[in-house]
């Protein structure tokens, strides 16, 4: 009975949403405000019944009801609770009954917290959300029901995939599918603005919290997932180009340009047509990601679909999708009238760059993404893009961006003064000389140019710090002075300065691992030592262990600096008693200088195995790094002028349609 509410919960919400696709618009044509009034209920409603399946969904794993296929495929009794709930979303059809409850409740938050919107706007807003509910909703119940019952009920399941079966797996997706569609806000309002003609200052300030809010949790998924290849897969590394990677990487790159993009906008009414092809762009790179993870035309540890069909299904509704809102953007962006102008050695100037560098390196990663998938389906050649395109090409393209980073929030709004700026920057560029000086000193006859990378990321987190304190007037100013004005600050001035320092914490990462990683493949038995990055490891032997659903052989092993033992780590050989599935869980030790990474290979003649053994300097700093772009995000989003309610202030006059100027 619970697979029949859960369904039936199912059908009324789409009920719902396509009422809530036309009552809204149809109201805002008329100007019948009973009709636009629809909308905030109807999409409360539309989430209550979507919240109330996936409840039913995750009830029937917990209570293992294998006559629903669904929990047969992706669970077993044996399996512990908190992977029979992530199990839920572990899977095609859960995963796209979690994706399309996340799109329904930024909906009702629309609903709950735009009574600051105007009516009309608002209106068109959740109609849209709803035309994007509905046709997933659509999707569910025809090609990936979660709640089709099977007969007669099998007595065991086969369990879940068993690499899924991790902490970091189970929040990776719910916070990964919160960023991509966050960005539906984004992508509703720019819509409406193309149907309104509505495009003012007022506009960005209502779709950056929205926007910042979606990066926040996009940057969150991101990070959960490179940590848990890290240390799940066994590989030693942290990001690997993987297609699917790459697939929510690409709307992250363009809304980081979009947050960038409506603060020009809001702040000066320029970029306005930018702006909102920006929203569109991004969203609909977030549908490719859904295409490409459910399509079956990828294989990777993290995609679901293999069935065709899915996936031409999901191929129409992005064609659908992006091409109506590329053609709605034809036709109406023209009309707009532009926004005010700036000289280009300004902050509006800046920012332009950020986005042009930010959109170009977007568009490598879709390159070198989607070829091999257009060449083969094209001429039948297969062909592999791995590290080296995009090290060429991404690489590059950061390069100068991340060397403008602190240039951007010291120059002045409308005309500024490079040279000034330059100048102000002078002790921060010697002190990143310095540190760079230090590291090529400390890894002498390393790469050549990663000390000039480390420099970079102490540039970049330094001019952050620089721009606070020059903001404050700290040396320059009185101490009690200076902490009044650190008191009067607006919180999204520290959101900022935490998410570049933020940035340059990852980079700091990036570079260390990348040019002084050691890495150490070797066979060993019980008693043998090898020397790493001047530690000793001593490979103790192993022992056999019995998990809640697997069994394995463990590899203890003994770090040693001289006569001191400074870690004792373990790795496995896991194999899940159901699935029958051999997994391998890394030996992890981290010290303030990095990671010491181990990991027990296959078992060789005479007791003896193999054994890959890493030390990964700073490695840490790349997801701490994210950890600290979160907070900035979090520090902006709790500033009164950007709570997700919009501003109270009267707004500015619209900016309507009319013949461009």
């Amino acid at each position: 009975m619970i697979a029949e509410i859960g369904h039936f919960a199912l059908l009324l919400a789409l009920a719902l949403a396509l009422l809530q696709s036309v009552a809204p618009i149809w109201g805002a044509r008329r100007g019948d405000a009973a009709l636009m009034g629809l909308a905030r209920p109807l999409a409360g409603g539309q989430f209550l019944f979507i919240a109330a399946a996936f409840a039913m969904l995750i009830a029937l794993y917990v209570r293992s009801d294998y006559s629903v296929a669904n929990v047969w495929q992706n669970s077993h009794a044996d399996k512990p609770l908190l992977y029979k709930i992530s199990g839920t979303w572990g899977n095609h059809e859960g995963s796209m009954l979690l994706w399309v409850m996340i799109l329904a409740f930024f909906g009702s938050l629309v609903a709950l917290f735009g009574s600051n919107l105007p009516v009309r706007l608002r209106a068109i807003v959740l109609a849209v959300q709803a035309w994007v509910a509905s046709a997933f909703l659509v999707f569910i119940l025809a090609t990936s029901n979660p709640f089709l019952r099977l007969d007669p009920a099998p007595g065991e399941g086969q369990g879940l995939n068993p690499i899924l079966q991790d902490f970091a797996l189970a929040i990776h997706p719910p916070l990964l599918y919160a960023g991509y569609v966050g960005f539906s806000v984004a992508f509703a309002f720019a819509i409406a603005a193309l149907i309104e003609g509505r495009v003012d200052a007022a506009w960005a300030r209502w779709v950056r919290p929205w926007t910042l809010l979606a990066w926040a949790f996009l940057t969150a998924g991101i990070a959960m997932g490179s940590w848990w290849a890290y240390y799940e897969l066994g590989w030693g590394g942290w990001w690997f180009w993987d297609p699917v990677e790459n697939a929510s990487f690409m709307p992250w790159i363009a809304g980081t340009a979009l947050l960038h993009s409506a603060i020009v906008m809001e702040k000066r009414e320029a970029l306005k047509i930018w702006t909102i092809l920006l929203a569109i762009l991004t969203f609909s790179l977030s549908l490719l990601g859904t295409f490409l993870v459910r399509s079956g035309v990828l294989t990777s540890v993290h995609a679901f679909a293999t069935d065709p069909a899915r996936g031409v299904f999901i191929l129409v509704l992005l064609m659908l999708f992006v091409g109506g809102a590329l053609s709605l953007f034809a036709w109406r962006a023209p009309l707009l009238r532009q926004g005010g102008l700036f000289a280009p050695v300004s902050r509006e100037g800046a920012l332009v760059i950020n986005n042009l560098f930010l959109t170009t390196a977007a568009l490598t990663v879709f390159v070198g993404t989607l070829y091999p998938l257009a060449l083969e389906a094209l001429t039948g050649q297969k062909i592999s893009v791995g590290a080296p395109f995009f090290n060429m090409t991404f690489g590059p393209l950061m390069i100068p961006l991340l060397a403008l980073v602190p240039f951007g929030p010291m120059l002045a709004w409308k005309r500024g003064d490079f040279l000034g700026v330059a100048q102000r920057l002078f002790a921060v560029a010697f002190a990143a000389l310095a540190v760079a000086a230090l590291f090529a000193w400390l890894r002498w006859g390393g790469p050549v140019l990663a000390p000039f990378g480390i420099g970079l990321a102490a540039w970049v987190m330094l001019g952050a710090l620089f721009e606070l304190a020059w903001r404050v007037g700290a040396g320059r100013a009185p101490l009690g002075q200076v902490v009044r004005r650190l008191g009067g600050l607006p919180r999204s001035a520290y959101g900022t300065m935490l998410a570049h320092f933020g940035l340059g914490v990852v980079v700091l990462g990036i570079v260390s691992v990348s040019a002084w990683r050691t890495e150490v493949i070797t066979v060993m038995k019980p008693g043998d030592s090898v020397a790493v990055a001047g530690r000793t490891v001593t490979f103790e032997g192993v022992v056999p262990e019995q998990g809640p659903n697997y069994t394995q052989t463990a590899g203890v092993f003994t770090a040693r600096e001289g006569d001191r033992t400074v870690a004792v780590l373990k790795s496995a050989k896991r194999v899940y008693t159901v699935r029958k599935q051999p997994t391998t869980e890394a030996g992890i030790r981290s010290f303030l200088s990095g990671d010491l990474y181990v990991v027990l290979g296959d078992d060789a003649e005479g007791g003896a195995y193999t054994v890959r053994i890493y030390d990964n300097p700073f490695v840490t700093m790349i997801w701490w790094g994210a950890v600290i772009m979160m907070i900035g995000a979090i520090f902006s989003l709790s500033d009164r002028r950007l709570r997700v309610g919009a501003p109270r202030r009267a707004a500015p006059a619209a900016a309507r349609v009319q013949p461009a100027e």
